[in-house]
């Protein structure tokens, strides 16, 4: 696992160097000229582009207005780690690939302790077009090891430590309140069963502490407990901080696809429609399987990764959808079970080749997640 995370970190540096040859920077993001107050060269700092300029500022500076829609704990750790290393950015760039070596390992002792384990889940993990995200200053490592831990516990039925795991999860992105589902779930199933477990609430409760943790401090700070979604609509992608269902979000892409102009924009707004509509539908797919199979580990999975992509669409935009679907981890153990080894490969190769395009413009500026 260390040569597959040392061969594709060493593959993004190499595009990361050579990139300005070919895409022209543009930079079209906040505070971009203060990356290059971290003393590195542009093919090392260009992995802080976008959100992460945000959380090198909030390590540094604390929450200035509307940051708050950037959860706490990652810049935490970033300003934990700057006492040693004297770089934030530094910093950011450790987590975030530490972490992402860490979640491959135990993400293959998961799979491996409820035997779905194939390498064919790492090929289209590491293939998937967003995938890069895991190597930038972004929460997508930090997230995934509390993830893959949360899972791993359940399985074991360590509920309260699953359960823990839940809560940094919580206090790292907001979907990590998702992993509450799996303990509902549970609770329906036993009063169902005629059997009321309250202990599987209290674990659900556990989970979103950290959220309500995050709330409070809001509140306190600014008055506003729900500033994390309304702060929302300030970075732009047409975000609404009212609920928007799907069907709608549905009608606004078509509409774009007919009235807009091609350029940039149109191409990652199909790109966005694209992934969303296969991830969805692949993980349907995968939900009445694992009904058939009757697996409460791979339900509890399904149930949390379903969630998590049907939760962004509710502000009204399936913007950073290709980003946001990367940690629903069900989708790529579907996809492993495919039995036409050439679908399998068709399906990398067009990953691999979205993967490059989309991380060649993100290094140079461009938005596409």
């Amino acid at each position: 696992m260390f040569f597959i995370f040392f061969f594709f970190k060493l593959t993004h540096l190499i595009i990361s160097f050579l990139i300005d040859k070919i895409i022209p920077y543009r930079g079209f993001f906040a505070y971009p000229e203060t990356l290059k107050t971290y003393n590195l060269p542009k093919f090392i700092y260009s992995f802080a582009n976008f959100d992460g300029v945000y959380y090198l500022k909030i390590a540094k500076d604390g929450y200035q207005q509307f940051e708050q829609a950037f959860f706490p704990l990652y810049p935490l750790l970033i300003k934990i780690l700057t006492f040693f290393t004297k770089n934030y950015l530094l910093s950011g760039l450790l987590i975030s690939n530490l972490f992402f070596l860490l979640g491959l390992f135990l993400f293959k002792k998961y799979l491996k302790k409820i035997n779905q384990y194939s390498p064919w889940v790492f090929v289209f993990l590491l293939l998937f077009p967003s995938s890069f995200f895991f190597l930038t200053v972004y929460t997508e490592s930090l997230f995934f090891v509390f993830l893959v831990l949360f899972f791993y516990f359940f399985s074991q039925k360590k509920y309260f430590t699953a359960s823990f795991f839940g809560f940094l999860s919580s206090i790292t992105r907001v979907n990590g309140v998702l992993l509450m589902l799996p303990f509902l779930f549970l609770f329906c199933k036993d009063i169902k069963n005629k059997n009321i477990n309250l202990s599987f609430l209290f674990y659900s409760l556990i989970v979103i502490t950290g959220l309500l943790t995050y709330m409070i401090y809001l509140f306190k700070t600014t008055g506003d407990p729900l500033l994390f979604l309304n702060a929302q609509k300030v970075f732009g992608a047409n975000r609404s901080t009212t609920i928007i269902f799907l069907p709608q979000v549905y009608f606004r892409y078509l509409k774009i696809f007919f009235t807009a102009s091609f350029n940039f924009q149109y191409f990652v707004a199909v790109l966005e429609f694209f992934i969303f509509n296969l991830v969805f539908f692949v993980l349907v797919f995968d939900l009445l399987w694992v009904f058939k199979k009757k697996n409460q580990d791979l339900l509890a999975l399904n149930l949390f990764s379903l969630a998590n992509l049907i939760l962004p669409t509710l502000t009204g935009t399936f913007s950073s959808i290709t980003r946001y679907s990367l940690l629903s981890l069900s989708f790529f153990l579907f996809l492993s079970r495919i039995k036409s080894k050439s679908i399998k490969i068709t399906l990398g190769v067009l990953f691999l080749t979205l993967h490059f395009v989309l991380f060649g413009f993100y290094l140079q500026g461009y938005f596409i997640g």
